[in-house]
């Protein structure tokens, strides 16, 4: 089953359309004849993506098969602390590129922190390094000496309404970089997130993992006003990586497609453990959203994100009528007067081609 986006927009062309117009243009570029085609035309025509990361497992699937998709060029990957440390972080990403034989893809460290409260690391889920405990060689690759918001800042400013942000980590690179500089939200051509559920959460019972590891950094960037996509546990629940998978993933073999393969089983075998079907593959669908918006379908809401709440810190409460009731004070209490419509901010993935996402990712990392 193929999902297409909704029609309903929030602002310019419906998002659907232009997938389809990415698309169409795509199919153009294939029709010319190779030599008429340069390779600064043929760079234009892909996706321009940085990725802000916590590398973590399903992070480094992710970063793999964007660097493996010929729909986006990797403009950057910046880090930002969450599932492991903004050090240990940094060396991963540094090693994933240098895997990839990518070190003309600057690397930036970012925030050490979350802005309001102490950071809380996942090694639980991800292995003591972040990888699944599977060693990669030093990496050949040095980090850009720019701070991860300023990075995102200058290549934005060069690069007006051309690049995608993917953020698969906690938000708090990309909003201390919003206020830094608010002017960037209307340069950017879009945001596709990995984050947050409108159907309860996964560190507890309302939260999911990269909103609760910086609640007040992700309701900087939902209220910043530009196009956002949410990847979250709705879909990435139903986006399952199973041990069939694995067992697909190890009929070819290469230095990339090795690695992916223990990592891929150290997730897989985790999950089973604590009684998963499989690994939910939350990143990496992030990405082949990036990659390819048809995989999944989307409902535009209104979604805030609770910062007080006793229980539902990191809630991303998601309005799904775009509609509220207006109480005004009538003697000694309020009545209702009217409802109020109240305009989306995101388009909430609701449902996803799961089974097609899964063969996406294999085909793209396999032999490599």
């Amino acid at each position: 089953m193929i999902f297409a986006r909704s029609t309903r927009c929030r602002r310019g062309p419906c998002s659907g359309v232009a997938g389809i117009l990415s698309l169409s243009a795509l199919l153009i570029l294939a029709a010319v004849p190779t030599s008429a085609v340069s390779p600064v035309q043929a760079s234009q025509q892909r996706k321009q993506v940085i990725i802000d990361t916590d590398p973590g497992t399903d992070d480094a699937l992710a970063i793999m098969l964007a660097l493996n998709s010929p729909e986006l060029n990797v403009q950057a990957i910046t880090v930002v602390p969450g599932n492991v440390t903004a050090k240990q972080g940094l060396e991963n990403a540094l090693k994933l590129v240098s895997l990839a034989n990518r070190c003309d893809i600057p690397v930036a460290g970012g925030a050490q922190h979350p802005l309001f409260q102490k950071l809380v690391t996942a090694e639980f889920w991800h292995g003591k390094n972040g990888l699944g405990n599977v060693e990669l060689p030093a990496s050949k690759c040095k980090p850009d000496s720019r701070w991860a918001p300023d990075l995102i800042i200058q290549m934005i400013h060069a690069e007006p309404h051309q690049i995608t942000l993917v953020p698969i980590g906690p938000l708090t690179n990309i909003a201390l970089a919003v206020e830094k500089d608010p002017s960037i939200v209307p340069l950017v051509k879009g945001v596709v997130l990995m984050g947050g559920s409108i159907s309860g959460g996964n560190v507890n019972a309302s939260a999911e993992a990269n909103i609760y590891g910086d609640p007040e950094a992700a309701q900087i960037v939902f209220q910043a006003g530009w196009p956002l996509t949410m990847v979250g546990l709705d879909v990435g629940n139903m986006t399952i990586f199973t041990h069939a998978d694995v067992d697909e993933l190890a009929k070819t073999r290469g230095p990339e497609n090795d690695f992916l393969l223990r990592v891929t089983k150290f997730m897989v075998d985790l999950s089973e453990k604590y009684g998963y079907p499989g690994a939910a593959m939350y990143d990496p669908l992030a990405a082949g959203v990036a990659i390819e918006p048809t995989i999944v379908k989307t409902e535009a809401m209104h979604v805030d994100v609770e910062t007080r709440g006793e229980f539902t810190r990191g809630e991303t409460v998601a309005n799904r009528h775009n509609t509220v009731e207006n109480n005004v004070l009538h003697e000694d209490h309020y009545t209702i007067d009217s409802i109020l419509h109240v305009t989306p901010n995101a388009e909430v993935c609701t449902g996803v081609d799961s089974r097609r996402f899964i063969k996406l990712f294999i085909s793209r990392v396999q032999g490599k």
